[in-house]
Order: structure tokens, then C-alpha cells, then sequence
């Protein structure tokens, strides 16, 4: 019978370490967020984009987000901050897909995403458009 060595868990555990410590993080700063309400001004400090140009950048209001997700209330966290809430699942597979990858013991290249040029296009584009569209005055439903 093969014992744990000879398994190669040592060397699992050891690709594991980066993607469960990143687990332990999000979930210590989603804890914390849920416990301090980012809702109050000045909790969690300022934007520097908005505190500068007075305008709401792509991830104003993505901790209030964070903390209406932890309380259940859905539609208060889009209404926060819609981009973030839908980026999400995204990154809960992505994370899921490099735990996987460290599993199977795949090469280091492997276990992380490529962009293109066209993924970043994508991504940047949707960014500019959320900012421009949350910073319409008065009338945009992105609007915080």
C-alpha cells in the first residue's frame, strides 16, 4: 500500500498553499466587511479616484456591495455596485479552476489565465462604460 510520500501529497499541499491562503483572505476581509458597515462614511476611508475627481470609479461601492451580499440583500448590493457583483461568480470559478489545477499538479503556466487582447478589451470597455454610465447625473440607475 502507497503511503501519503509516495502520493505526492507533500508536493499537492504545497501547490495548494496559494489558492487556499487567497480563500482565507477573502474570507477574513469579507468577514471583516460584514462586521464594519462600509454603508457609514469615512469606515473603511476614501476612494483616492473619487476623493480627487469627485467621480465614482468601477469599484465605488464595491464594499457596500460585499456587506449587502453578506446580509442577503441582493438587489441593495446591486444597487452598490452592479459591476462587482457580477465579477463575483467570475472569479469564484476562476479561483475554483486554478484549485483544480494545483490539484491535478498541472504545469505553473497552466494554472493561470491568459488574457488576450480581446479578453482586455472586453473588461476595459465594460469598465469605461460602468463609469461613465454611474456618473450621468441625476437619472442613471447606476448611479450610487
Amino acid at each position: 500500500m502507497a503511503t501519503l510520500t509516495e502520493l505526492g501529497a507533500p508536493e499537492r499541499a504545497s501547490r495548494l498553499r496559494s489558492p487556499l491562503l487567497v480563500a482565507a483572505g477573502v474570507t477574513a476581509a469579507t468577514v471583516a466587511l460584514h462586521l464594519r458597515d462600509p454603508h457609514v462614511g469615512g469606515s473603511w476611508g476614501l476612494c483616492p479616484f473619487n476623493y480627487l475627481s469627485g467621480l465614482e470609479c468601477p469599484g465605488c461601492g464595491g464594499l457596500r456591495a460585499v456587506n449587502d451580499l453578506t446580509n442577503f440583500d441582493v438587489m441593495g448590493a446591486l444597487s452598490s455596485n452592479l459591476l462587482v457583483v457580477v465579477a463575483i461568480p467570475v472569479m469564484i470559478v476562476l479561483w475554483f479552476r486554478w484549485v483544480h489545477a494545483a490539484w491535478v499538479g498541472a504545469p505553473a503556466g497552466a494554472r493561470s489565465v491568459t488574457l488576450t487582447g480581446p479578453m482586455i478589451a472586453v473588461v476595459v470597455t465594460t469598465m469605461l462604460v460602468f463609469v461613465v454610465l454611474r456618473n450621468i447625473p441625476a437619472g442613471s440607475w447606476l448611479a450610487p
